[in-house]
């Protein structure tokens, strides 16, 4: 049975194929049309996970739609009267619970059966169904979905089942954006930042913060609305938070101070404290040592660990691809689960889920434009000795191998490596391509056989959503946050042969089988998808190195004058999604 899921017309729509259960791909739109958190339908991304799985729309049997789109419109048509029919008529647009249905017919050319499932229960199927329990206990939270933002529920033979909900406005993602937008940071975008500033400061206001939290009986809780603003026509805070804050909301770009890292600080400690409570009353209600977490919310990778050290459960599954994307995976399995009733436990341990970059091609491209590259077919072991040479004199890799990760994370397949002991190139990545705050740590890639050596980290982490203590001794500057944690990625051989082998080539080199990986992008762009999207941005940027899989090219070898042609021909991007206000249509 071949089920298509799809995640679509919010914002990071994606899509996944499975096949009797087992997901053979997903992608994300964004990747192939280079908008970030492209909303659309997602054409691109279908035919090329159809592609990769082999497979045509006519082959599939059904597809599963990640939210009750009547159950969304009626949350929007309460949040938007009686102003909407001053709305303009591109939102209006968007107020219509029929369109998903219609363009999955109309431009996927699907016309069998379609089956919508809960928001919630896609995000809770998203991990509950990857995570290989057999029965687990079940937490979502994120901003919103439909009109639920929290749940709570058990997943097993039998399915998944929701057991409490906390409804919108009240929002623990909702909470945290607010806050992420009163700093200067873009919502439904920047969140992570505020989590990386955190460490910076103290949580003085913590004590304030919490009162905009309510904590009630259950599963429950209640924001104080006077401090926020959800109609999605204005900033999501209200002048009553800078009030209670002493200070004004900060400008985008401007200077970060100790006020920033303090609030930041305190909202990071607040939004703990809360989750570990929650957490502690779904272990009561449900008695199950196993927990399978998602949505938005479960991408903040500090309160992980907590919840990992602290929390009342014994093994913690999050799904990697946490938000709205991993949704399209989730109503496949449930759709799956309910059609065929079968239910094999299976844990997820690679997520390189992605359509595999055809790099055969590239020889022809570099001795069609005259550019010298070293062709390292049938000698992989050259490639990696070459690589992490290079690497160990301190040049900067743009890796691109293999099937592309699905999620938000680069995992070692579209991926910029660098070397973690230099305590410059932090600063040297920012300026050559990523442009980003200078608060912002890197994360670190290690072989899963010797993680213990360098870090605190007793199982394996394969997707970079913990955090842990670098261990002392372990001189990894380019890695080591300011407060002495890194998140840090295990890389198994049986998973991943060559990127492990890559860094246990530079282990054998200096020491530390251990490699600063970042995405590989520009700022603000999504990470590269095909050959194409790679070597463009090696020569918009200032990368040293293209490793594209087999063909190695250096910078030197590249023409001049290629970056400055490639800037006028690259179309205008607009982002899609306001900076300051949460899109709720």
């Amino acid at each position: 049975m071949i089920i298509l899921g799809i995640s679509a017309l919010y914002h990071d729509s994606a899509c996944a194929v499975l096949v009797d259960g087992h997901v053979v791909s997903a992608a994300q739109e964004e990747r192939f049309s280079r908008r970030r958190f492209d909303q659309a339908m997602p054409t691109r991304a279908v035919r090329a996970c159809l592609r990769d799985a082999g497979v045509r729309i006519s082959d599939v049997d059904h597809v599963a739609y990640y939210e009750r789109p009547e159950r969304k419109l009626a949350r929007q048509l309460w949040m938007g009267l009686p102003a909407l029919p001053e709305t303009s008529p591109a939102a209006l647009f968007r107020l219509d619970a029929d369109r998903p249905f219609r363009q999955i017919e109309e431009l996927l050319g699907f016309t069998g059966p379609v089956t919508a499932v809960g928001h919630h229960e896609a995000h809770a199927a998203s991990a509950f169904y990857q995570s290989g329990f057999r029965t687990s206990a079940l937490f979502t939270a994120d901003a919103v979905g439909e009109w639920t933002t929290t749940s709570y529920g058990r997943g097993g033979p039998d399915g998944v089942e929701l057991l409490e909900e906390v409804a919108f406005p009240h929002s623990l993602g909702l909470f945290y954006s607010a806050v992420t937008s009163y700093l200067g940071f873009a919502v439904n975008s920047d969140e992570y930042k505020v989590m990386g500033l955190a460490p910076y400061g103290s949580p003085r206001y913590a004590e304030r913060l919490a009162r905009l939290v309510q904590d009630e009986d259950g599963g429950q809780f209640r924001l104080d609305l006077g401090y926020f603003d959800f109609s999605g026509h204005g900033p999501m805070f209200t002048d009553r938070l800078a009030d209670l804050l002493e200070g004004p909301a900060r400008d985008p770009e401007s200077e970060i101070t100790q006020f920033h890292t303090d609030v930041a600080a305190s909202l990071q400690e607040v939004l703990e404290a809360i989750l570990l409570r929650k957490l502690r009353h779904l272990h009561r209600e449900t008695g199950d040592s196993c927990l399978s977490y998602a949505g938005g919310v479960a991408l903040n990778c500090v309160a992980n660990r907590r919840i990992r050290e602290e929390g009342p459960f014994e093994q913690v599954f999050v799904q990697p691809a946490a938000g709205d994307s991993g949704g399209a995976i989730g109503a496949a399995a449930m759709v799956h689960h309910s059609l065929t009733g079968e239910f094999e436990p299976r844990r997820l341990t690679d997520v390189k889920l992605g359509p595999r970059g055809d790099t055969g091609r590239t020889r022809g491209w570099l001795r069609r434009a005259g550019v010298p590259y070293s062709d390292f077919t049938g000698d992989e072991a050259g490639l990696l000795d070459r690589t992490a040479a290079l690497l160990a004199d301190g040049a900067v890799v743009g890796w691109y191998q293999g099937r592309m990760e699905f999620g938000p994370r680069a995992l070692g397949a579209r991926s910029i490596l660098a070397d973690p002991r230099d305590a410059q190139m932090r600063d040297r990545i920012n300026a050559l391509v990523k442009k980003r705050e200078a608060f912002r740590p890197f994360a670190p890639a290690v072989v899963e056989e010797r993680c213990e050596e360098f870090f605190e980290l007793a199982e394996p982490s394969p997707f970079m959503l913990d955090t842990t203590t670098v261990r002392r001794g372990a001189d990894l500057p380019a890695i080591t946050h300011v407060d002495g944690s890194a998140r840090v990625q295990t890389v198994n051989s049986a998973q991943d042969a060559r990127f492990h082998g890559l860094l246990s080539a530079f282990g054998r080199r200096t020491g530390f089988p251990i490699l600063l990986n970042t995405s590989f992008n520009m700022r603000g762009e999504p990470i590269v998808a095909g050959p194409v999207d790679a070597l463009v941005c090696f020569v918009r940027s200032d990368l040293d190195v293209l490793v594209l899989g087999d063909h190695l090219v250096l910078r030197e070898d590249i023409p001049g004058h290629w970056a400055e042609r490639l800037e006028e021909l690259l179309p205008y991007r607009r982002p899609p999604i306001s900076r300051d206000v949460y899109s709720f249509l």
